[in-house]
C-alpha cells in the first residue's frame, strides 16, 4: 500500500525562520504567502487542521489586498471565515491518506476498516464528515486522512454515482422549465432532481454541495 501525501500548511510562521521550522509535532516544508492559501490546500490554525474551501483576494479603495478565505475544520466538520494579510506567511506539512472500508454506523459513530485488514477495525464520530456522510455508502472504499498521527477525517470523491431508492411519479402536465422533485438515494440521503428522475435511475451527485448533477444510467 502507498501512502499519499497532502500538502497542509500551518500559520504563522515567525520573520528570520527557515522552511524547517517545526509545527509543533509536524515538521513543515516551504513557506506560503497569503495569496498562495487556495481551494485544494490545508492550513493549521491554533492547532487545528483546516481545509480551504475558498479563497477571494481583493482591495478595499487604498488599502492593502487581503485574502478572504472559508475554511472548513476536518476534525469538527464546522466553516469558518478568516482574512489573511500580505505580511502573513504559512508553512506546509504533510497529510497522509490511506484505504479504508466504511462498514456501518452505530448511534453517532461510523466503524471503518483498514483496506485488506477487517480486523483493524476502528471508529469516528459522524460529525467528523459533516454533511456529507449522507453519501457514504457500504463497504465502499474511502480515503482516511491522517494529520501528525491522528485520523482527522475521510475524504469523499466530489462526485459519486448513487442509485434512487425512493422517487414518487412527476405530477402529469407539469412541465415547468428547471422543475425539480424530492428523491431519496439509496444512502438515505434526499435530494432535489428533476422530474424525469425515477425510482431505480443511477444519478450523480456532487457530495460537497448535495447537488444533482446528471443522470447516469436510465432504469
Amino acid at each position: 500500500m502507498v501512502a499519499l501525501a497532502h500538502s497542509i500548511a500551518t500559520a504563522v510562521v515567525p520573520k528570520g525562520y527557515s522552511s524547517h521550522f517545526a509545527c509543533g509535532a509536524v515538521q513543515c516544508r516551504r513557506m506560503l504567502n497569503y495569496n498562495e492559501v487556495v481551494p485544494g490546500k490545508f492550513i493549521v490554525l491554533d492547532g487545528e487542521p483546516y481545509e480551504v474551501l475558498s479563497s477571494h483576494v481583493f482591495r478595499k479603495q487604498q488599502r492593502k489586498p487581503v485574502n478572504a478565505v472559508k475554511l472548513r475544520n476536518i476534525k469538527s466538520g464546522k466553516v469558518a471565515e478568516r482574512s489573511f494579510h500580505m505580511q502573513d506567511t504559512f508553512n506546509e506539512a504533510d497529510i497522509i491518506e490511506r484505504p479504508v472500508v466504511y462498514i456501518y454506523k452505530a448511534k453517532n459513530e461510523l466503524w471503518f476498516h483498514d483496506e485488506g485488514k477487517p480486523q483493524n477495525r476502528f471508529s469516528l464520530p459522524e460529525a467528523m464528515m459533516g454533511d456529507r456522510v449522507k453519501f457514504i455508502r457500504e463497504k465502499m472504499t474511502v480515503e482516511a486522512m491522517e494529520f501528525d498521527e491522528e485520523i482527522i477525517g475521510i475524504d469523499l470523491p466530489i462526485k459519486m454515482d448513487l442509485r434512487v431508492s425512493e422517487a414518487a411519479s412527476a405530477v402529469k402536465g407539469d412541465t415547468a422549465t428547471g422543475a425539480t422533485k424530492q428523491v431519496t438515494l439509496e444512502t438515505g440521503a434526499i435530494i432535489n432532481v428533476p422530474l424525469f428522475i425515477n425510482e431505480g435511475d443511477i444519478i450523480r451527485v456532487n457530495t460537497e454541495t448535495g447537488d444533482y448533477v446528471e443522470r447516469v444510467e436510465k432504469k
